[in-house]
């Protein structure tokens, strides 16, 4: 692959007021919709916002991306999209659970966002096949590399090569699929944003 990881000093300090007001009522959203389908687990899992806020600030403040072209891989809620428009990142968000889609819109909406969030999945036709085989070689109970959704890249007039920063929160298992999906279709420069459950985030960019 030609991905090199990028290191990305975290400094964490005092969120701003409106930063704070948003992740509290996103905390409270989120843990409403998890009690409320505790029994019928659908793949989602909130990652640390604030630690990827922090990385998010970081990479906009050491201007990092080549551009503001965002987009949330499994978006959920949808708060990183929103954290990213929060930075002045042109942001969109990709989630195949439609309730989960509402919930992300309707709560960018609340604290007038521009994000825009489309239902589907965010394998492009062209790797349905390579996220299958990692799919069947998966050891893991789960895999949530959907491929049979619409493409979301339709809905949003876009393609993965158009976005300059990637976020991602892969299960375990999905991490190298994660990295060669956006190694094969993102631009040249691009970045990819990863989050993993010991709370660590991972910047890589394309190089070739």
């Amino acid at each position: 692959m030609s991905l090199t990881e990028v290191e990305l000093p975290l400094v964490r300090g005092d969120l701003p007021e409106r930063v704070a007001e948003f992740l509290a009522e996103a905390d409270r959203r989120v843990d409403a919709y998890v009690q409320a389908n505790a029994e019928r687990f659908n793949g989602f899992v909130a990652s640390d916002y604030v630690t990827v806020y922090h990385a998010l600030r970081a990479i906009e403040q050491r201007q990092l991306a080549a551009g503001s072209a965002f987009c949330e891989w499994g978006c959920g809620f949808g708060v990183v999209a929103s954290l990213a428009a929060m930075l002045d990142f042109n942001a969109c968000g990709i989630e195949v659970v439609g309730e989960l889609v509402d919930g992300a819109r309707q709560l960018a909406e609340d604290f007038d966002l521009p994000v825009e969030f489309v239902h589907g999945s965010f394998v492009p036709r062209c790797e349905v096949a390579r996220a299958e085989q990692a799919s069947s070689e998966n050891s893991q109970d789960h895999f949530w590399l959907v491929t049979d959704a619409d493409d979301a890249y339709d809905r949003l007039g876009a393609e993965q090569e158009d976005f300059d920063l990637i976020f991602a929160y892969p299960w375990p298992g999905e991490e190298v699929v994660i990295e060669e999906l956006f190694d094969a279709n993102a631009a040249r420069g691009a970045l990819l944003l990863t989050y993993d459950q010991f709370d660590v985030v991972h910047l890589y960019r394309k190089t070739s």
